[in-house]
């Protein structure tokens, strides 16, 4: 990234332009010998009630509370006006309530016009964390390793002409398709994503071969909904990778996605040994890398509409995730 590029994408750069470019905007608009110069205090009255604004009552909206919103858009207009025009009637000797309605007026429409400002950035800004996010996706979609065993389990497979083959072969291209294709997608049906992670168990139930108990159960009508692609296998491929027998002598992999209410429940366990760690030493590594751009997905693309909690329960490392679709 070049200086010219830093300086652009600089936030505290970005907002000095924009009110640089208001005060521009008022002096030209403004009847008086003093134009800048009244240009300027306008501006600097301005800067409080917007930012108040749009960090603080923006928000609201986002977390479904439009009417405390819409309230708190009016009271931050109105107090601002009113401010304004006490000192203004100490200058001129004089109150007159068109005064208040017409700096009210146009302390509505700054408003409204800094929200829209506001909104369009972060929209872009969601956009470009989104694309930043599914590139980081792609780049870790179907790890080598498992391609890699996976083919030579196949290989043993086909040395002993083992009826399995062609059904293996099948899910193995299947995997592929949905991985490469069907995920450029921002939403994708939910079946698919089940059908992919059942593909994936499948499979990696040839490199595990009986050693490992392993559940994959689906609950709920899921016909209609959708869901953003390759979501849930970071979780189901960290849960294989991280696999370890227990002190009882058990290896178990436990996945169980229900539907309640168009709500996803999301639950993955895996019998583990970390002796003594937790979910943060799983966000150390290559591994980590796919936990943490999976929390930077849902974060991004279900805010407000996700719980995740990452936990080791013993000897078992457990995922659980709520997601509403």
């Amino acid at each position: 990234m070049s200086k010219l590029d830093q300086w652009i994408d600089n936030r505290f750069v970005q907002n000095i332009a924009v009110w640089l470019f208001t005060t521009l905007i008022l002096a030209m608009s403004i009847q008086s010998e003093n134009r800048l110069l009244t240009a300027v205090w306008v501006t600097l009255y301005l800067i409080v009630p917007v930012y108040i604004n749009n960090l603080k009552i923006l928000p609201l909206f986002n977390r479904k509370n439009k009417l405390l919103g819409i309230g708190l858009f009016c009271l931050n207009a109105f107090l601002f006006s009113c401010i304004a025009v006490f000192f203004m009637s100490k200058q001129f000797q004089k109150f007159e309530w068109a005064m208040l309605y017409n700096l009210f007026s146009v302390m509505v429409l700054a408003l409204l016009f800094s929200s829209a400002i506001k909104i369009a950035k972060d929209s872009f800004t969601r956009r470009q964390e989104i694309k930043d996010a599914e590139l980081k996706l792609l780049k870790a979609q179907l790890n080598p390793h498992f391609l890699f065993n996976t083919l030579n389990n196949l290989y043993g497979l086909s040395v002993v002409n083992s009826d399995k083959l062609p059904g293996l072969m099948l899910k193995l291209s299947d995997l592929l398709r949905y991985s490469l294709y069907d995920t450029k997608e921002q939403l994708v049906p939910l079946q698919k994503e089940i059908q992919y992670l059942q593909n994936y168990v499948s499979l990696e139930r040839i490199r595990l071969e009986d050693k490992t108990e392993i559940e994959l159960n689906t609950y709920g009508e899921m016909v209609t909904l959708d869901i953003a692609p390759m979501l849930l296998i970071v979780f189901v491929e960290n849960a294989f990778k991280h696999l370890a027998i227990s002190k009882k002598g058990e290896s178990r992999v436990s996945i169980t996605i229900e539907i309640v209410e168009g709500e996803l429940l999301f639950t993955c366990v895996n019998t583990a040994d970390y002796r003594g760690g937790d979910e943060s030493d799983l966000e150390k590594g290559k591994s980590g890398i796919g936990l943490q751009n999976a929390k930077k997905r849902l974060t991004l693309i279900y805010p407000d509409r996700h719980t995740l909690s990452i936990s080791k329960k013993e000897e078992e490392f457990e995922v659980q995730l709520t997601l509403k679709l």
